[in-house]
């Protein structure tokens, strides 16, 4: 008990000492530029409080739970020699946590609402609810998909720089083909996938099972999966703006 007290007060301190710089920032242009006082003090000083604890129980429990499941799950599935639950369970795991993700839904919803004022789909809730969750869905297989890319290559020992360089040829090709709407909302479909859900489990996933590994690095083999959920995104949402 003791132990984890102390835990979360360092995390606590390293909460405080993350957010330092960005509230001198916010302190120097609102007195030093602006010259005028914070509105809303209470309501500030507050929300402060809410940001260093919520950052410090979210750190401390990757640290705690999210992080050594991940890892000793995928321990465990190289130990079981099951190359095919493995596979399943990669393809979940990046399919589940991206469904969850708070900033793609909040993104689904922007694009739904715009995509609407813009008359690309129908100006209802059905339309913009059904233009939300494809996205979504569309985004999360992508994911899923890249996780087991990259499932596969830290097994087979593959290149990470040939997967992430043709990738990328491939997203500057369908660029050109794709409808200009869509275009924005891949790209950004690509960043708020490797947020505060699937980093931690992802990354956890990807060393742990190139630790499980013989052969096989987990600082050179062990990352990259994350490369790769950021790109697959782009590809499959342009390729979606194409179907509909």
């Amino acid at each position: 008990m003791t132990s984890t007290l102390r835990k979360l007060f360092l995390s606590m301190f390293g909460s405080l000492r993350d957010l330092l710089p960005i509230f001198l920032v916010i302190v120097f242009f609102q007195f030093a530029v602006l010259q005028q006082p914070l509105p809303n003090l209470g309501d500030i000083l507050l929300g402060v409080v809410f940001v260093v604890l919520g950052l410090t129980f979210f750190i401390h429990g990757l640290e705690q739970g999210l992080f050594p499941i991940g890892e000793s799950m995928a321990a465990d599935f190289a130990r079981k020699g099951s190359a095919f639950w493995l596979i399943v369970f990669a393809f979940c795991l990046g399919f589940g946590t991206t469904v969850a993700e708070p900033a793609l839904i909040a993104v689904a919803a922007e694009a739904a609402d715009v995509a609407a004022a813009g008359a690309m789909i129908e100006s209802s809730d059905e339309a913009r609810e059904d233009y939300a969750q494809g996205l979504r869905y569309t985004v999360a297989f992508a994911v899923g998909l890249a996780i087991v890319l990259g499932v596969v290559r830290i097994i087979k020992g593959w290149p990470l720089q040939w997967l992430i360089i043709g990738g990328y040829i491939l997203v500057v090709i369908m660029t050109a083909f794709a409808p200009t709407e869509i275009i924005g909302i891949a790209y950004d479909s690509g960043g708020v996938t490797t947020s505060t859900i699937t980093v931690p489990l992802v990354t956890a996933l990807g060393v742990g099972l190139a630790s499980s590994i013989r052969g096989r690095n987990p600082m050179i083999d062990g990352f990259g999966l994350i490369a790769l959920a950021s790109l697959t995104p782009m590809i499959f949402v342009m390729a979606y703006g194409m179907v509909i």
